[in-house]
């Protein structure tokens, strides 16, 4: 995810809270996915509403959508989830490790 129209598409999907909720339990359901009629029921959505959402992720390149038999699934694309993650903190901390100081500062918390 390099081009920054992909970018401000990916971020504008996600600013949404129905989608963003949708992203999450797609990025923690793993590489398998869920089934479009169970992340309805887990996000307790009208089947409708979530055909908007699911469509409008996949439009912007974050998720994927397999058939197996007559069940959709779909899956979080981690790879344009980590490209938009690179992109984002792309000379980050202008230069010098922020890894460090973010994680002494957990610490201290």
């Amino acid at each position: 995810m390099s081009s920054a129209a992909k970018v401000i598409d990916a971020l504008a999907a996600l600013a949404q809270e129905h989608r963003l909720a949708l992203f999450r339990l797609l990025v923690q359901s793993g590489e398998a996915g869920l089934p479009a009629g169970v992340i309805a029921e887990r996000l307790a959505m009208p089947a409708s509403s979530l055909s908007f959402h699911l469509a409008h992720m996949e439009r912007a390149g974050l998720i994927r959508r397999t058939r197996h038999g007559r069940s959709l699934i779909y899956a979080a694309d981690y790879a344009a989830m980590n490209g938009l993650i690179a992109y984002l903190t792309e000379n980050c901390c202008a230069g010098a490790s922020c890894v460090q100081p973010i994680a002494e500062e957990r610490n201290a918390a």
